[in-house]
Formats: C-alpha cells, structure tokens, sequence
C-alpha cells in the first residue's frame, strides 16, 4: 500500500496511542473517554473509561476482571463487524493471542493503520487465528523481538508435559500458567493430545476457566483443588496455578511435585534458573522473532511503529530490511500474559 501520513492523525499521547478524528485511544494507559480494548490482560484493559469498544470475549474477560462497572459502556463488536466513528471506519480482527484478542483497523481518507495489540501466528485452539491485514502503518508488538527466541511449537511441549506424567505416575505435575490465555491453552492442547483425567486448579484460574467453558472453548474435567487436599490425592495428577504460586505455601501440598512453567522466556536459561522450575516449557501466546519479522514484511507496510518489548533489535532489523521503523515508547505495557 502507499505510503500515508498517518501520524497526522494516530500518535502516541500521555494516555496511549490517540486517533483524533475518531476522539479514540487504542489501549489506553489511563482512563479516557473512548476507548477501543485489543484483549483483556491488565495492561491493555484498564478500568475506568467512559466506553470501550471490544469484542464480545473481550467485554466479558473485561467485566469479569474489573467488574460490570469497570467502564460507563461496554459495546461489542464482532470480527470485521464495520463501524463509523466520526467519519473513520473501524473494524476488529482477529490477534491470534488469547481469546476475543483483536487488531484495531482505522482507516480515514484513504489511508490505514492496523494496531496489532499482542498478537501472535502460531495455532492456538482456544482463539480465533490471526488475520493478516495489508496497510500504510502496521503497529506492533516486540515482547520477543531478538533472534534467540523461536518458538516451539506447543504441541510438543504439551507432549514433553505428558510424557513426563506417564514417567512419574507418583508425582504431582505443577505447572504455571497465565490465567488467562495460557492455562486453557495447556488444557485444551492436553485434551487435544488424549489427556481425559481431570486437570486441577488454584483457586485463581476457576472462574476464567469457567468464563472460557461459557464462551464454548471445552476444557473437559477441571476442577478446583480442595482446600482439605492432601498430598497422596494427587499423586500423578495435573494442577496448573499462576506462576506466582509455583513456590508460595499453597504449593507445599503436594508431595515431590515436577513444577514447570509454560512461557516464552523458557527459550532462556537465565530465566529458568529465575523460576527455579524442573520442566521448562516453551509455550508464547506472542509471536516469536522470525513472526514477528515475516508479519511486518507480510502487511506490506512502508511505516512501522513499535509499542512495547524489545523494540530496539526490531526497529534495527527492519530498517536493514528497508522498512521505516520507530519506536513509539508507550507506558504501561508488562506482558502480563506470558
């Protein structure tokens, strides 16, 4: 597509990035009049605006995490489901991320942007798979923009995951994981590998679980872990709680437990050690570097605009590739997700 002078229309504020005909924010940082939601980790949706435009997963991730009062209005807007705001053409597409995730396109005069949010290409069957969009400026993600992260592909890390628990049929395997996104991604690629006995969980993951059951991704037999468990019950059983509970109290319950951790930064030894995990498992719900390469060179984009990650390495190889890159430097992005 042609080159465009987008920014003088979508740029990065104080508040987030800013389109403003439309008197929108993309993901913003603070609470703003109107505002479109990409997904529903904490660091794209916040409480507080007066609307949100979302898609209908992402309304209800969004009330069940900040409340039914989280925002004045909720709207939701199914995938490429055409709105006008002020004279620019908006429309949702799927992100590949976790579930109800979205890109934002913005088109006015002639001219469009796509704001990818988190986003990634790998399959994934509890989200719709991402849609490649071509566009004048592509806005992206770079959690892991450099060249050691590549991805393997989950599946068999689920599989590394159920060959360990046929292995040690005495032992508890404890695995950490996101919960949202990531922990019904392991479920359901469990469930798609033949795993059927039940799958246990922290207390933390029950209710988006159950969200994810209603919104029709089956997860098969989940159930909470019982306050009066006892160490024996779980021997060879399967129990994902957040990360942060892998070595807190309650994870003292179960006996000689194999703790691992489902997370793009198991590429790096560093963080292994840091999570102090017995099995590392490589599991992203972002795109890895060369995704993240093919995506940018894939949407044809003259301009690209890097919101989060390590946007540095990104704008560096692009710019060798001969696109025009920068780095918006927008607060408030923790991955909270992986």
């Amino acid at each position: 597509m042609r080159s465009a002078a987008v920014d003088q229309w979508l740029y990065p504020t104080d508040r987030g990035l800013y389109c403003a005909p439309a008197d929108v924010y993309v993901d913003p940082a603070r609470p703003v009049e109107r505002a479109i939601v990409t997904h529903g980790h904490s660091d794209h949706a916040r409480a507080g605006h007066g609307a949100v435009l979302a898609t209908p997963e992402t309304v209800e991730v969004m009330k069940l995490r900040l409340g039914a009062d989280g925002a004045g209005r909720f709207e939701g807007a199914a995938y490429g489901e055409v709105r006008n705001l002020d004279g620019v053409t908006v429309r949702l597409v799927p992100a590949g991320h976790v579930l109800g995730s979205a890109q934002v396109v913005l088109e006015w005069r002639g001219q469009r942007a796509v704001v990818s949010g988190d986003y990634k290409r790998a399959a994934d069957p509890t989200c719709v798979p991402f849609e490649l969009v071509p566009c004048d400026v592509f806005v992206t993600e770079a959690t892991f923009a450099l060249p050691v992260f590549r991805h393997e592909p989950a599946e068999r890390e689920v599989g590394r995951l159920l060959a360990s628990l046929a292995r040690n049929p005495e032992r508890t395997h404890l695995v950490g994981a996101y919960g949202l996104g990531k922990a019904q991604r392991v479920m359901r690629l469990a469930r798609d590998a033949g795993y059927d006995a039940p799958i246990y969980l922290h207390g933390a993951l029950v209710e988006m679980t159950a969200l994810y059951e209603r919104l029709g991704i089956a997860l098969g037999d989940v159930r909470p872990v019982p306050l009066d468990a006892k160490p024996a019950d779980f021997a060879g059983a399967l129990v994902l709680c957040p990360p942060s509970a892998l070595g807190d109290r309650w994870s003292r319950r179960f006996a000689d437990p194999v703790t691992a951790f489902a997370s793009g930064w198991m590429r790096i030894r560093g963080r292994i050690r840091q999570a102090g995990v017995e099995l590392p498992l490589v599991i992203s719900d972002h795109a890895d570097w060369p995704d993240l390469i093919a995506t940018v060179m894939e949407t044809g984009a003259d301009d690209v605009w890097v919101t989060h990650g390590r946007d540095d390495a990104l704008v560096y190889e692009l710019a060798r590739r001969g696109r025009k890159a920068r780095a918006l430097s927008l607060v408030g992005f923790e991955d909270e997700g992986e």
